[in-house]
């Protein structure tokens, strides 16, 4: 079988890691954080998002079709927005897996607390235990396989349906009444919660450059239905079935325990466990992975440039994940922190990462999918406008903090357009666009030697010619 092919996706299984990239533990807790919110009138902040959903879901497949080289998020960043937006970006989303990561772990732990009973204490102290653990697998390397993430999925599918369907006939039209409760403006803060469960797009990209011509609008299509059939029907059943006054905690155990009886929030607990096991699995090694890259700075001196060595490891990241996440938990723990002020900060820095890539979008892509892009610039920033002070300040201070660590780096690599190549890409023209999709092919083809020649070329940064003649001893100089 050829590389091409072996490379290439089904539809099927192409939608099923779509749809694994969206769905993911918020499931468990953010219906019921977003019902206590806004009530009610939280379905109109659902189906607000969803309508986003679908833009976002246009755009970055169109970014993974005109950026088939691209380095997920910051890459396609990079290409509108330069360098060092791309840089912030990365941080962003690294801060982003920093703060999430333990607070996904809370999530699973707030469950096996409704089983077995404590208070915030023995729930930090759970998932505390949880986030070690993970750290502890991601630190040895190990990493959850596509195979598992898809099984993970299949489990929280088959749970939400079964909560869903077994809970309908306890559903009640009184609680649908009165429908905004704390005001129209609730919805907002209700959506800005919400928004992390509509985060994942960008994560699969760059599966497009493996699929068929005509297969992508197929599986965008069946991805965005299936998952916004299960987030109506979760919305929906947390709304009517639970209803006002309840404790929405754990919404998806609570229904369990309608659908099949006291049995239901154990199944819960367990479905919690590895969901967000895997989940934070998954967040923190490709997020190590991000970091490995980051910090492989070429250690040759250039002809004009001084040595720049890695700076951050894997494994001291990790070490900021278990420091910062004993911190929120141990907030959590003492009360100074709420659920919500917690999941509001790794909502703003993934926020601030699909605003960097659509604004980049919406200066390089072409037609009406950059008015598409432009759209979604403005509706993120209207989400972001109900995140709260503190996690805004949050994303300003990582910005911050990435503007002076880029400072004296190398350029970075990656598909980074000048303002020509920009309005190319504006003018729908598709020269650029095919010499981006077959100049590294034609380089691999032509073999090592061809390649070395041609970084002769590409200038005094990259020229080996260049860098060796720098090096030469100066009693070797002029023969």
């Amino acid at each position: 079988m050829s590389t091409s092919a072996a490379r290439t996706l089904s539809v099927p299984r192409a939608t099923a890691l779509y749809v694994g990239a969206l769905f993911g533990p918020g499931l468990l807790l953010l219906p019921g954080l977003a019902a206590q919110q806004a009530g009610p009138a939280s379905i109109i902040a659902w189906v607000a998002l969803l309508g986003l959903s679908a833009a976002f879901a246009a755009v970055f497949a169109a970014l993974g079709r005109a950026l088939p080289n691209a380095a997920g998020a910051a890459g396609y960043t990079a290409a509108g927005l330069g360098r060092r937006a791309a840089a912030v970006t990365r941080w962003w989303f690294l801060a982003g897996v920093v703060v999430g990561a333990p607070i996904v772990c809370l999530i699973g732990a707030s469950y096996v607390t409704a089983v077995t009973g404590g208070g915030p204490l023995l729930r930090a102290a759970v998932a505390a235990g949880l986030l070690l653990v993970v750290l502890g697998l991601a630190l040895g390397g190990v990493r959850a396989s596509a195979l598992a993430q898809l099984l993970l999925v299949a489990l929280l599918i088959a749970v939400v349906v079964t909560a869903v369907a077994g809970s309908a006939p306890a559903a009640r039209a009184a609680s649908w009444t009165p429908f905004a409760p704390h005001g129209w403006l609730s919805i907002g803060r209700a959506a800005a919660t919400l928004m992390l469960s509509f985060v994942g797009w960008e994560a699969v990209a760059p599966l497009t450059a493996r699929l068929r011509p005509g297969q992508l609008s197929r599986v965008i299509g069946i991805a965005f239905g299936v998952t916004t059939l299960l987030y109506l029907a979760l919305a929906v059943a947390t709304v009517s079935c639970l209803g006002r006054g309840s404790d929405l905690s754990v919404p998806l155990a609570d229904l369990l325990q309608l659908a099949v009886g006291p049995a239901g929030r154990v199944v819960a607990a367990v479905a919690a466990l590895v969901l967000t096991a895997g989940a934070a699995n998954a967040y923190l090694s490709g997020a190590a992975e991000m970091v490995r890259e980051l910090t492989a700075v070429p250690s040759r001196r250039g002809p004009n440039e001084l040595r720049h060595p890695p700076r951050f490891s894997p494994r001291v990241f990790l070490g900021v994940v278990a420091v910062t996440g004993l911190i929120l938990l141990g907030l959590s723990a003492l009360r100074l922190a709420d659920i919500v002020a917690l999941v509001s900060v790794p909502t703003a820095m993934f926020l601030c990462v699909y605003l960097s890539c659509l604004g980049s979008a919406a200066r390089i892509l072409p037609g009406k999918i950059r008015a598409v892009a432009a759209a979604g610039t403005l509706a993120v920033l209207a989400v972001l406008a109900f995140s709260g002070w503190p996690a805004l300040l949050a994303a300003a201070v990582v910005a911050a903090i990435a503007a002076v660590a880029d400072r004296g780096r190398l350029p970075a690599s990656g598909p980074t357009l000048g303002r020509a190549e920009q309005r190319g890409w504006a003018r729908g023209d598709d020269s650029y666009r095919r010499r981006q999709r077959r100049g590294p092919v034609r380089g691999a083809a032509a073999g090592p030697d061809r390649a070395r020649r041609s970084g002769d070329r590409a200038g005094p940064a990259g020229s080996r010619t260049a860098a060796r003649r720098v090096r030469r001893p100066a009693s070797r100089r002029g023969g």
